[in-house]
């Protein structure tokens, strides 16, 4: 395993705890601080809005300083960010709180980032099953994430959930340490260099498109079934929270095992063919979603929902390395990820609007859009391989 994939996943077990932790607590906390009911659940939307608002700022303080600088200084400040929102509870400050957690969300973009690292450091033939090394990191964070934080609710007498986002602090401390030995910097692995290519110029090419619109695609229909789904399970249709975290466990465990071989279906039959096989998974997931509601076919659309979205956003991050040149990469991941990510926290926040005013076959309905995009640039793709004969698409 090359050193950059090593260091990189490692960081990312503990890296990417921020989310899990603020996803189970911060609406719990926000019930018992927010002045009013309606902003409960605000600290959650301001950590999805702190990762769509630093996505271009991630990018380009890497490229002005280095990825090793930029992945460090992420980490130490969701480090303070933790320590913030410890003192916020411990204080009753709902308010400083979601500072907190912004700052969590916004740590995020620069994680976010390690996959192009990995991109930069490991040969094309083994970049699929690479990145889904990397993926696997998510599997370790969603389990160490909501285990450090509630074996520390109670660190601090007299406010619950103190500890645990000290906790988080104590894990974001981790990854910064494990960065130290991070030595796959853009300048040292010659990926640096001129402006290249104009961004309107790179965004012309089919790949582009059809890149971005696998992963916005993935990320927006996860993001909207999701989100809803508690909220459809426990409150609209009574099943029990046990019932209820068991489909969403099962849920993000579909999200990332499948990493165990899809990075091989990537380098072996491309990220386009990646690509359709994710688009049909999740169509079948909404199939499933809008024949009933009853348990097995929450829990089957969301462990379909999960799978299609890994392959989807596998192939899409794939597929994204081959369009652009050395030293363009920073502006084509910056556009990417801002584009991607303001989708995915649209998708989030509009959820459970969606979900309580048209109900839960309208989202379903809704989510169609998000799929037909790429599935229709696939159409073109292959048109233009009909004519041409050129087989780079695939």
């Amino acid at each position: 395993m090359p050193r950059t994939l090593l260091v990189l996943t490692v960081a990312a077990c503990v890296a990417q705890t921020g989310a899990p932790i603020v996803v189970l607590l911060a609406g719990i906390v926000g019930a018992e601080m927010a002045p009013t009911s309606d902003l409960a659940t605000l600290p959650v939307a301001l950590m999805i809005l702190g990762t769509a608002a630093t996505t271009i700022p991630a990018s380009f303080t890497m490229r002005r300083f280095g990825r090793k600088a930029g992945f460090m200084l992420a980490a130490g400040y969701a480090g303070a960010a933790g320590a913030l929102a410890a003192y916020a509870i411990m204080s009753l400050d709902f308010w400083l709180f979601c500072v907190g957690t912004f700052l969590i969300g916004s740590h995020n973009a620069f994680v976010q980032q390690y996959r192009f690292a990995v991109a930069e450091a490991v040969p094309g033939h083994q970049l699929g099953r690479s990145l889904s090394v990397l993926m696997l990191a998510g599997v370790v964070a969603a389990y160490l994430g909501p285990k450090i934080a509630m074996e520390m609710q109670e660190l601090v007498p007299g406010a619950l959930y103190a500890g645990s986002f000290l906790g988080l602090s104590a894990l974001m401390g981790a990854a910064v340490l494990v960065l130290s030995f991070y030595q796959g910097d853009f300048s040292a692995s010659g990926v640096g260099g001129g402006q290249g290519r104009p961004l309107m110029e790179i965004a012309r090419q089919l790949d582009f498109k059809l890149a971005i619109a696998a992963s916005v695609g993935a990320w927006s229909v996860m993001s909207l079934l999701m989100t809803a789904t508690p909220v459809s399970m426990h409150t609209l249709d009574g099943f029990d929270m046990a019932d209820t975290a068991w489909v969403i466990q099962s849920h993000i465990m579909a999200m990332f095992l499948p990493s165990l071989f899809s990075g091989i279906l990537v380098d072996r039959f491309g990220p386009v063919r990646m690509i359709q096989l994710g688009a049909g998974v999740l169509c079948l997931c909404l199939i499933v979603a809008l024949s009933d509601q009853q348990l097995m076919h929450y829990w089957w659309s969301l462990v379909l929902l999960g799978v299609g979205w890994n392959f989807m956003y596998l192939g899409g991050t794939t597929l994204l390395t081959k369009t652009y040149r050395a030293g363009e990469q920073f502006k084509v991941q910056a556009c990417n990820d801002f584009i991607v990510f303001g989708m995915q926290a649209i998708a989030a926040l509009s959820s459970g609007y969606l979900l309580l005013n048209l109900g839960w076959d309208w989202l379903i309905y809704l989510s169609l859009p998000m799929l037909m995009i790429p599935m229709a640039l696939m159409v073109r793709s292959r048109q233009l391989l009909s004519l041409t004969g050129n087989q780079k698409v695939s």
